[in-house]
């Protein structure tokens, strides 16, 4: 089964960095999308927020550069998280950033 997803966009928060219990280096942030795309041969205003999330030793440096405000484009695979709160939601789990 195909998992993909490629975003382009704006950091609308800033890049959180923790580390896992078992030592993995995890950088968090929202990448916020605006464009305008067709839908039944109509113009449709698209926006949404999406949390991403980039994890491993090797991909830290794809997000050392990253700040509020960077125009970047993100890809990776989509995954249903469930928080604390029992409130759940989608993240990007990117393994490819690209500045632009």
């Amino acid at each position: 089964m195909t998992n993909r997803l490629e975003l382009s966009g704006v950091i609308a928060k800033d890049p959180k960095r923790s580390k896992s219990l078992a030592g993995i280096p995890h950088c968090h942030f929202v990448l916020e999308h605006r464009s305008y795309q067709r839908e039944a041969d109509l113009p449709r205003q698209v926006y949404c927020y999406i949390n991403v999330v980039v994890s491993g030793q090797g991909q830290q440096t794809l997000t050392q550069d990253l700040a509020v405000g960077s125009h970047i484009k993100v890809g990776g695979f989509v995954s249903y998280q469930t928080g604390r709160n029992g409130i759940g939601k989608l993240v990007l789990h990117a393994d490819h950033i690209e500045k632009i």
